[in-house]
């Protein structure tokens, strides 16, 4: 009872704002407590949501098949293979605990490096690696690519094509002599050393954001990351880049044009697009470099930090643990150690 007094006599003399943050303090505390105890529940419901299915097939013919390390096991009757609650999900083939794997995803929302965040959690810096990336490729997978719809905003950013990550002794020969710490590309303007990630955004938020190629964009590139996910009756803002003018003429979409040298043309602009390539470099720069072959995963990542930027942190642990856990995707280390460039 008198260290309840002594505490309220100090809690009355602190500011209003550091009042305010340890209040946010306590309730992220009772937050995370709760995320814990729920944790585990809210993965299996989302996951199986429309039933018990294999994720091997996909069919729902399954019976019980005993327990291994306390996790219900199932048999598949379709396709014969068995599998857990938490099979081809980040989870998977993992000897750490959940309460790692919070933390961990905590550290993510947060922003931490993977070197911080194996400081962090208790984990050597690979395994970090691994966390990360199991993780990225499931919320690439539930993110998707996406549709938009209505007043379409188009333009692309470029980031140095990176062969960050690999090494002779896998037998992977460097393309170009390597770039040098701290140097850029040395050509002046678009070229071949330079990926072109295509992004759309309409103004519900919706936003398509997909490496695609190097070097500038095509017809043929907007085809084939546009069709079927723009909306036919939608009017679309772009720059005077002649691949967009054909693309609008072949899908029958109304195209406003932002002429070269201008911002506006009339009411339409591409100003939110452009917004949105400034902030997704400026986040970017405190992975001092990413590895092109690792890029989409770190678009889609940025997509999800978007769609939720208005839930607390301690929410925003929750749902990357849950939204990583939701699809069927094969998380293996071999997967890692094989990946090469692929553009959508």
């Amino acid at each position: 009872m008198a260290n309840i007094v002594k505490m309220e006599s100090y809690l009355k003399t602190l500011p209003e704002d550091e009042l305010l943050g340890l209040f946010d303090f306590i309730g992220e505390i009772l937050t995370f407590g709760s995320i814990k105890s729920s944790l585990n529940t809210e993965i299996k419901e989302s996951r199986f949501s429309k039933g018990q299915i294999c994720p091997h097939c996909g069919a729902n013919s399954v019976k019980k098949n005993g327990k291994a390390n306390g996790l219900q096991r199932y048999f598949c009757n379709s396709c014969k293979k068995t599998f857990s609650e938490f099979s081809l999900s980040p989870l998977a083939y993992s000897k750490l605990p959940l309460d790692k794997w919070v933390a961990y995803a905590k550290g993510m929302v947060l922003g931490f490096s993977i070197r911080k965040n194996a400081r962090e959690v208790g984990v050597c810096v690979k395994t970090s690696f691994y966390m990360r990336h199991k993780v990225l490729d499931c919320i690439r997978v539930y993110m998707g690519i996406g549709d938009v719809d209505g007043l379409v905003e188009m333009d692309e950013t470029f980031f140095p094509l990176s062969y960050k990550g690999n090494h002779k002794k896998s037998g992977f020969k460097m393309p170009r002599p390597a770039r040098k710490r701290g140097k850029q590309i040395q050509l002046r303007g678009i070229s071949r050393d330079q990926v072109c990630v295509a992004s759309a955004l309409d103004r519900n938020g919706n936003i398509i954001m997909e490496s695609v190629c190097t070097g500038r964009i095509s017809y043929k590139t907007l085809e084939r990351l546009y069709a079927g996910r723009i909306d036919e009756n939608s009017i679309i803002c772009t720059d005077s880049h002649k691949s967009y003018i054909r693309f609008a003429k072949d899908f029958k979409l109304d195209h406003k044009r932002i002429p070269s040298g201008h911002h506006t043309n009339g009411i339409y602009h591409i100003n939110h697009v452009n917004s949105l390539h400034s902030n997704l470099k400026l986040w970017m720069r405190k992975f001092r470099g990413i590895a092109t072959k690792y890029l989409p995963n770190y678009l889609n990542w940025y997509k999800w930090v978007e769609s939720f930027s208005s839930e607390k942190d301690a929410i925003k642990t929750k749902n990357i643990l849950i939204h990583s856990a939701t699809p069927f995707v094969d998380t293996k280390i071999v997967n890692f150690k094989r990946r090469v460039i692929q553009f959508t």
